[in-house]
């Protein structure tokens, strides 16, 4: 599947909605939750490309492995917020989706600690 592809699951999908929303607005929601997660399933096998790409770089450069799984752990945490940000607020829930976002921004946050102390200890190196 290409791009166009996605892209036109996701405009059928919101078409079919849109005239399910008339008839039974509970059933539009579902068919949107249904596609955004087969497109989220499809992009979670793209993602096998990306990781295996990040794995060579490392090998160039000789990168500690934390930093490449914090950087996935980040990725998906803020991947993961935004759909069930996105979904909470098209079924007209948004103060649940914003609270959603806030709890991903503090979870990215605190996964993000160990890098950001990683890196005042390598300043402090060059400051000593």
């Amino acid at each position: 599947m290409t791009v166009i592809t996605i892209a036109a699951i996701g405009i059928a999908a919101v078409l079919l909605a849109v005239q399910f929303k008339a008839v039974k607005g509970e059933y539009s929601v579902y068919l949107t939750v249904a596609a955004g997660l087969a497109i989220c399933f499809y992009s979670a096998a793209r993602l096998k490309t990306v990781v295996e790409t990040f794995r060579q770089i490392m090998s160039y450069i000789q990168i500690d492995s934390v930093y490449l799984d914090t950087l996935l752990k980040m990725t998906g945490i803020a991947y993961i917020a935004e759909f069930a940000s996105g979904i909470c607020r098209d079924s007209g829930y948004g103060s649940l989706g914003s609270q959603i976002e806030i709890f991903g921004k503090l979870s990215l946050l605190a996964v993000s600690m160990p890098i950001l102390l990683a890196l005042l200890e390598t300043v402090r190196g060059f400051l000593a």
